[in-house]
Formats: structure tokens, sequence, C-alpha cells
């Protein structure tokens, strides 16, 4: 095969892969910007495998200037720089976090939770495990492999200390476990998917045989970092938070003088 094909086929995976794999040991840095005296719509931007916070830097400027209370929290893992460790141990230090805010914040409105990549497992398992349906009006996933991916082979060198990279793999025990049973009725779920998507590729991200009015699939033309960046990605987002948002629309049947 002529070379330079290859180098360039090669700068184009490395430009895919760069919202996956963030090596920044300085990522999880980040400026405090948020008031959460006044949040009645807060955004907790979740990160993915081997990614830092500072991937989540324009998505938070784009929400914060429509009107959202963004954050998002150090999940550690790796040299406390990456998203690593079991997808079940980090949600649950996510839930931790989250319930001291609400304690400390009252006035904090419904939570939304946008996830990218295993950072959208992170959030599924905190929502319909750990009781995050309670604090949750709306999960937003972003290139999540719901169905697993076989992008987790990447990780296999630090298998040690990533245990991460095999709940990950298509049809691992975790994956299995967490699509048992259904998703809680009060919490808007969408999955935004590409079939540009080399690290989530299409169907992987796509929910399955879920048959429920308030989990959706979303597809969007980008590669994986794209859905942190790309303008058509973001759009897709805002979408599905506002959605979540909009109330409820009354049951005519339930109303007096209205046919059934």
């Amino acid at each position: 095969m002529n070379p330079a094909l290859l180098i360039r086929r090669a700068r184009q995976r490395l430009r895919e892969l760069r919202g996956f794999l963030d090596l920044n040991l300085l990522g999880n840095r980040v400026e405090r910007r948020t008031d959460f005296t006044r949040c009645a719509r807060p955004v907790l931007l979740v990160y993915g495998f081997f990614a830092t916070r500072r991937t989540l830097e324009v998505l938070e400027r784009r929400l914060r200037r429509d009107g959202y209370c963004v954050f998002s929290v150090n999940l550690g893992g790796l040299a406390q720089a990456f998203n690593t460790r079991s997808i079940a141990d980090v949600a649950d230090f996510l839930r931790a976090k989250v319930e001291r805010m609400y304690a400390r914040h009252a006035g904090m409105g419904p939570l939304t939770i946008v996830g990218h990549s295993k950072g959208g497992l992170i959030g599924a398992y905190y929502v319909k495990r750990l009781g995050g349906h309670r604090r949750v009006r709306a999960l937003v996933t972003m290139g999540t492999p719901h169905n697993g991916t076989l992008a987790a082979l990447l990780g296999l060198a630090i298998l040690p200390l990533a245990r991460s990279v095999l709940q990950m793999m298509p049809g691992s025990a975790f994956l299995r476990g967490l699509r048992k049973g259904p998703w809680p009725e009060s919490v808007h779920l969408a999955s935004l998917y590409s079939r540009r998507d080399r690290v989530a590729p299409y169907p992987t991200a796509v929910l399955r045989g879920r048959g429920q009015p308030n989990v959706r699939n979303v597809e969007v033309d980008c590669d994986h970092g794209g859905f942190l960046v790309k303008k058509r990605a973001y759009e897709a987002l805002l979408k599905e938070i506002r959605l979540a948002e909009a109330p409820a629309e009354p049951d005519l049947r339930l109303v007096p003088g209205k046919a059934s």
C-alpha cells in the first residue's frame, strides 16, 4: 500500500480518537465558574475513557452561553488523571458527589447529565442502579458504546489499572446487567450516535428494544471527538435537553368533560 496513504489514514484515525484519548495530565485542572446558589438548570458533564475534563471545554462554554449551570468533576483513575476505573465505582463516586452538592445547595433544580463515550455508561449506571432517577431529569449520551465496542481493546495494555476496559467489550457481563429491566420513566434518555464514529461504531451506540417513549436514538453526522465540538452535535444535544425540560402534555383522558 502507498506509504502516503497509510500516513493519511493514521492521521485521520488519530483525529477521530482525539476525544477518546486525551493525554494531557493537567486536563482536570479547570477553573470553577458555576454559581451553585443560582442553579435552576444544572448540567453535569461526564468525560470518557482515558480522557480528562479538558475535553469538555467547548461543550461547557456553549451550554453556559445558553443559560445552563454547567459543571464537571474529576473522576480520578490512572495517575489520578484519567477516567479508567470501574464504571460502577465511578458512578458511585458521582452519586456521592451529587448528593453532597444538593445537600449544600438546596435550591438546585433537576439534574441533566451529558456523558461522552464511557461517560454515558457511568451516567446510565448511576440513574438506573444507584437511585439517580430521583435527582436526574435527563441523560443524554454522546458516542456511548451501549452495546460494547472493540475499541476498548486499545486499553488492554493498562488492563490492571483499568477495569472498565473489559466492561466496555461487546457482550460483557456488565453491559448485560445494565440492560436488564426498564429505564426509569421519569428520566429522559437520548443516545446521540453517528455512522462515522470509529470508537463506538454503528450500531454500538444505538439503544435497542427499549419500547419506551422517554428513550430516544438520535443520529448525528460527526466522528467520535466531534460530539464535543461540532455545531450539529451541540444542536442535537440542546434539543434533547430542552425536550426533557418541556412540561408534559396533559392526558385528555383524565380531564373531566373530555371524551376518552
